[in-house]
């Protein structure tokens, strides 16, 4: 894809309202084993949605499809109303808009805080800035605004390397964000967090909503408490259930995947 269709693309899905990601009859299988069976979701634009269910249930498949990581069986996969994700490649997706944070954080440990912020914007290719280029006003600002965001403002210059687990996981949400990413998908974002930083974590995430959309797959219920909002639950591919977290914790066939009655 050319960078022209890049920005077309980008530009396509800078929507502040409807729809952000329509999956209908997502079907992925593996050597047999159906990880997705005709899953139907929908997320909207500005929209904070968690996903949970037992271990094997498609959440991560669900995502690697998403990403382009993995291609469907059957289905149709859309980001914003025109956008065929199933016809992209991961590093068009990405560019279209669609940011992955994986479980364990990826950052540059010998650089600063503030250097893989630099970094990261500067490989989304919209910028087209030469990795050795100073930054410009905008870009600095941009790099300061998301520091403040992510509350490591007071650690610009520190080696990311020497930065608590829960710092990591917030700096490399940071290097999404200064990629502007219209849909948000993160993995497990608080294994491994304190209390503190995971409450933290959770008012983020509710301050990223609206500009942003945000899909959080996440064991830890107490975090998707405090988030609030609409809960899916998968269960062998497909949506098993959704609602507030009370609903479904309270639906008798969630009750019974989970505790195995």
């Amino acid at each position: 894809m050319s960078d022209a269709a890049h920005l077309l693309v980008h530009d396509a899905v800078d929507i502040s309202h409807g729809v952000i990601l329509y999956l209908e009859g997502i079907s992925v299988s593996f050597d047999g084993f159906k990880a997705l069976n005709d899953l139907n979701l929908t997320i909207d634009a500005g929209e904070l949605r968690c996903i949970i269910g037992p271990n094997g249930a498609g959440k991560t498949t669900m995502m690697d499809v998403i990403t382009g990581k993995t291609r469907p069986d059957e289905g149709r996969c859309f980001f914003g109303q025109t956008i065929d994700l199933t016809t992209l490649r991961e590093a068009e997706i990405a560019h279209a808009g669609i940011g992955r944070k994986f479980q364990k954080p990826t950052i540059f440990e010998n650089l600063s805080v503030f250097e893989n912020l630099e970094l990261a914007l500067k490989m989304d290719k919209r910028a087209r800035t030469s990795l050795f280029a100073w930054l410009m006003d905008d870009q600095r600002d941009k790099i300061s605004d998301t520091l403040k965001q992510i509350r490591l403002d007071h650690e610009a210059e520190r080696p990311a390397g020497l930065l608590s687990h829960g710092q990591k996981q917030w700096l490399e949400i940071g290097m999404l964000l200064v990629q502007d990413p219209k849909l948000l998908l993160l993995d497990e974002p608080v294994a491994g967090m304190t209390d503190d930083e995971t409450a933290r974590t959770g008012e983020l995430f509710k301050s990223l909503a609206g500009k942003h959309s945000l899909v959080v797959v996440e064991h830890d219920m107490a975090f998707i408490e405090q988030l609030g909002g609409k809960v899916t639950v998968l269960h062998e591919g497909a949506v098993l259930a959704e609602g507030d977290l009370a609903t479904v914790q309270n639906d008798e066939r969630v009750i019974e995947v989970y505790l195995g009655r």
